[in-house]
């Protein structure tokens, strides 16, 4: 998946690609999220979303811009 989406900063060093990651439970986005925002900044928390996702966005200590999400429509609950 792609994106062109770039902040009100500008265009910088790492955030001219976001890498997007799509978990297979809640733990696992958790625990993702907990991990790569470790030393870098969480620009947006993990939060249920209207289309029954659990997603949010963070940068890592590299710079780097990650898309995280979980589909809660297809865990089986």
């Amino acid at each position: 998946m792609g994106s062109d989406i770039v902040g009100e900063e500008g265009l910088q060093k790492g955030n001219s690609v976001s890498l997007s990651l799509t978990c297979s439970s809640e733990d696992e986005l958790n625990n993702f999220y907990a991990k790569l925002s470790k030393g870098g900044s969480a620009n947006h928390p993990l939060e249920d979303t209207f289309w029954g996702a659990k997603s949010g966005d963070l940068t890592d200590k590299f710079g780097n811009h990650w898309l995280l999400s979980f589909d809660k429509n297809k865990s089986g609950n």
